[in-house]
């Protein structure tokens, strides 16, 4: 029996709510660079119910999520891929968060894509970030969108001394570059990918991101948001599900931003972005 499988890259609270959403009668394929964190959200998921597989990744090494690919195709027929790992300014160095915020998708986005069953579907979190993030020229951006990926990191202006603690926003806007640039060659099997990008949500990396440095302005810009509240997981498992659903199959190539409103503040005038 062929089974329909679905993977899920970083099995933080974004990924074990999807997973649980998206899984449900399908064989799940997690992954995550923490082999305690994999194996105690599998034992959850199965103690739920669920058909599930573990395999340890490390989304910033080439090998490593080719191997992740291979596993999931040698599982069954891989509809729906979603990418939640990721590391945050306050988790990790700028060299470290270039490498699995940006050349990590990158690797995935083109290991994926050739083992994506046709009418499948992928979604790739990025962040509100990237809409924030500094303008970048027009020859930056296509850098981003279509440098290969192992040499994404060469470039002058993704060099961690450059970037400095502008990492994080430029490898989310890079994130929703390569998702446009890579739904073309999905489309070409048949398959579809877009990206979410969140607000800040009660993650625990949202709550480190509010314990630290960057807390207060993130409360501002929340307080004059329309929605007036912390994103939950379950806001971003219901956009995804959206879109790795039946009702998107016009949608792909796009990034679906879910922050509650605080771009729109930010954009509008109603809240500043140093506030």
């Amino acid at each position: 029996m062929s089974h329909n499988v679905v993977v899920v890259i970083g099995v933080g609270g974004m990924g074990l709510s999807i997973a649980r959403r998206q899984g449900v009668g399908r064989k799940v394929l997690l992954a995550d660079f923490n082999e305690e964190l994999l194996n105690s959200a599998a034992a959850t998921l199965r103690g739920e119910g669920y058909d599930i597989a573990v395999h340890p990744v490390d989304v910033s090494s080439r090998d490593s999520v080719t191997a992740l690919a291979d596993e999931a195709a040698a599982l069954g027929s891989v509809v729906e891929v979603v990418h939640t790992a990721g590391l945050s300014p306050v988790q990790a160095p700028p060299a470290a968060v270039l490498a699995v915020d940006l050349l990590g998708v990158a690797l995935v986005l083109e290991e994926f894509g050739r083992v994506v069953a046709p009418g499948g579907a992928g979604v790739v979190i990025s962040s509100m970030a990237g809409h924030l993030a500094p303008p970048l020229t027009a020859e930056q951006e296509q850098a981003l969108a279509h440098t290969p990926a192992d040499d994404l990191l060469k470039l002058p202006f993704t060099a961690p001394e450059t970037v400095c603690q502008g990492a994080y926003g430029l490898a989310k806007r890079a994130n929703q570059l390569r998702v446009q640039a890579a739904s073309v060659l999905w489309g070409e099997s048949g398959a579809r990918i877009n990206s979410i990008s969140p607000g800040v949500i009660s993650t625990p990396m949202g709550q480190e991101e509010l314990a630290g440095e960057s807390g207060t302005a993130m409360r501002a810009m929340i307080g004059a948001s329309a929605a007036k509240r912390l994103g939950t997981p379950a806001d971003i498992t219901e956009a995804a599900a959206f879109l790795l659903g039946p009702a998107a199959t016009f949608i792909t190539g796009t990034d679906l931003l879910v922050d509650g409103g605080v771009v729109a503040a930010l954009r509008s005038g109603h809240a500043r972005p140093t506030a």
